[in-house]
């Protein structure tokens, strides 16, 4: 009798140290502990859903956000069972960036492998990774025969009733606003219910969530977010049901960044999880700052002489770049493409030259001459004889797999021939810049060229500017255009301060300055020689204060120099207060530009003690940069 009674409490204890066991690989841990995610099945009978919840430093902050994959052959959702979990395995990600808001790169993670079967024996693999800065997981399949195509992903993150969210609807320009809302819901148009990334949530009071999905190899396409069962819940859609797996097949990463503000924008977590550098030689790739003919004359670069005095900004400025934009093939008044990119180079300047993609809008050209390789080829081998830097390529048609694997065409044959790229009309950055380091920008935002087109950026242009650091900007190079002192179609109502500011607080590896020549002339000096020299990569980058929508004050460094920029995102005069002590710079000075009388003036003030705050006083819409040596 006590002998099997003993069996018994032997037999219990194994149990419930099987079952421990079990509960313990089914999380996945960050390495400093404050993120925890837990993935289980919720069963109905023996199969049932896949899900996970995470914990940010002890709370659940994002609960049973569903997972699964289905093919044609295959449906991995909703029935499925945990049948193995890998030991936890460490990760590093240590790397150089040429551009960005980092140039040297360092993150952890742990990592797991989750496989879940469903009633058929099929499988599928899920990937997580937490990171200290937020969780990433991707997808694994394997085709039993053949080819089978992805019909639908069953991802889907669930946010706290009432959560502030800061997203975009979906268009495959990514040109829209982040407005504010807290029921999923479009003020004004309900109807819409697919959303672009990156989304911004407010999980809890000052944790936040930043959702997008990064790696995109040949062969993928892109997703996007549809709330449109429960305005709550943001259930990954696939833009193109023609995606396909043979054999052991792999989804991007679907990227979750965690944490407060700061480790949101500070983040580099989009290029953590892409593919390294597959440029080899990279000492061509130069970032800088362009001037650009078009924002002031709402036109492209017909005119020969205009475009020189571009050229002749530059010069005068000590910019590198100057961009010739659409329209150069029909370019008149004393001189051709050629003609412009020789007298460029006779200056010291190096050229842009922009294309048509083709495959969108078919109107300002030159068209068709880069859709097919040999073409392609052919005219980049004849960019770089001229002498030609880079490219800005234009009107892109979306995020399917063609028009992904396009954009991976035009970056592998530019490496071939040294140029650098820019797209405009685009998808947004998804970790290429990292892949492909000859990147340097991607439009995928509503910028100062908007301000060509209608009156809307005019009264909404300072909070849209202090909600880009916290979204758009965090995944990758946003080519806005930023520093409009001028107006061009339609006024802006932003101050001199505030426009010289967004240089700084949007990365852009090559920053397009818009203005006319005349408009930077008449620039205090103070101002020019800032302009003159300021760095368009940085080595580090720190969000000092701020909320979206409302205010942001950001330092980036280049070298032992910090530039700190801040704007005022609202119609009412507002301080803006920073501490400085992670920049190590007391007994530094500062000089500082800040807003003047005026909304076109400027206060500029040399010598300012750096101590161990900054509180400067901001006009309505303003702003501010310093700058310590």
């Amino acid at each position: 009798m006590m002998t099997t009674l003993f069996n018994k409490i032997a037999l219990f204890l194994a149990i419930v140290a099987l079952c421990a066991c079990q509960t313990e690989k089914q999380e996945v841990v960050s390495p400093n502990g404050d993120l925890r995610v837990t993935i289980e099945c919720i069963p109905e009978n023996a199969y049932g859903e896949a899900v996970f919840s995470v914990d940010y430093k002890g709370k659940q902050v994002l609960a049973q956000t569903r997972l699964g994959m289905e093919t044609e052959v295959q449906k991995l959702a909703g029935n499925l069972k945990l049948k193995s979990v890998s030991e936890a395995k460490p990760i590093v990600d240590d790397y150089q960036m040429l551009t960005g808001k980092r140039s040297h790169c360092m993150n952890e993670a742990s990592e797991r492998v989750y496989t879940f079967e469903n009633e058929s024996g099929q499988a599928l693999d899920v990937t997580f990774r937490a990171y200290n800065d937020g969780v990433v997981f991707k997808y694994g399949i394997c085709t039993e025969s053949g080819k089978e195509r992805i019909i639908r992903e069953h991802t889907a993150y669930a946010l706290p009733q009432g959560a502030k969210r800061w997203m975009q609807k979906y268009d495959i320009g990514y040109e829209g606003f982040f407005p504010l809302s807290t029921d999923g819901i479009l003020t004004g148009h309900p109807e819409v219910d697919t959303w672009g990334y990156p989304a911004l949530a407010e999980l809890q009071d000052s944790v936040f969530v930043l959702l997008t999905e990064a790696n995109i190899r040949r062969g993928h396409c892109g997703s996007l977010l549809y709330n449109g069962e429960n305005r709550d819940c943001y259930q990954v859609r696939l833009a193109d049901n023609k995606m396909l797996c043979e054999g052991a097949w792999e989804s991007p990463w679907r990227v979750l960044i965690i944490g407060s503000l700061g480790d949101v924008v500070e983040s580099t977590l989009v290029t953590d999880v892409a593919d390294p550098s597959k440029v080899a030689d990279t000492e061509w790739i130069k970032p800088g700052l362009v001037s650009w003919i078009y924002w002031a004359h709402n036109h492209g670069s017909k005119d020969y002489r205009l475009l020189k005095e571009y050229i002749d900004l530059a010069v005068r400025m000590k910019w590198p770049y100057n961009l010739i934009d659409w329209e150069w093939d029909e370019m008149g008044n004393g001189g051709k493409l050629e003609d412009a990119v020789k007298y460029a180079t006779a200056c010291g300047v190096k050229s842009l030259v922009w294309y048509n993609s083709s495959t969108a809008w078919l109107g300002p050209g030159p068209l068709y001459r880069l859709n097919k390789k040999e073409d392609r080829r052919k005219e980049y081998q004849w960019l770089s004889d001229l002498g030609v830097s880079g490219m800005k390529i234009d009107f892109f048609n979306g995020d399917s797999v063609s028009a992904m694997n396009y954009f991976i065409d035009l970056l592998e044959d530019a490496a071939d021939y040294q140029l650098m790229v820019n797209f405009h009309g685009a998808t947004v950055p998804r970790g290429w810049q990292r892949t492909y380091p000859h990147l340097m920008s991607v439009e995928g935002v509503y910028g100062a060229e908007w301000y060509n087109n209608n009156a809307i950026l005019t009264d909404r242009a300072a909070a849209h500017n202090a909600t880009l650091p916290f979204t758009r900007n965090v995944i990758g190079p946003m080519d806005y255009t930023p520093g409009t002192f001028s107006d061009s179609q339609y006024p802006h109502i932003t101050s001199y301060g505030h426009e010289l500011a967004l240089p700084v607080l949007f990365e852009s590896a090559l920053q397009h300055m818009p203005d006319r020549p005349s408009v930077y002339a008449q620039l205090p000096e103070a101002v020019k020689q800032l302009l003159s020299v300021l760095p368009t990569a940085w080595d580090d980058t720190k969000l000092l204060a701020g909320y979206p929508g409302v205010e942001v004050v950001m330092a980036r460094r280049k070298g032992d120099v910090w530039y700190i920029a801040g704007i005022n995102g609202t119609d009412k005069p507002r301080t803006l207060r920073a501490s400085l002590e992670k920049l190590s710079v007391d007994g530094k000075s500062m000089a500082l530009f800040k807003d003047g009388a005026d909304n076109r003036s400027f206060s500029i003030e040399e010598n300012v003690p750096a101590g161990d705050s900054l509180i400067v006083d901001c006009l309505p819409r303003g702003g501010f940069v310093g700058v310590i040596k």
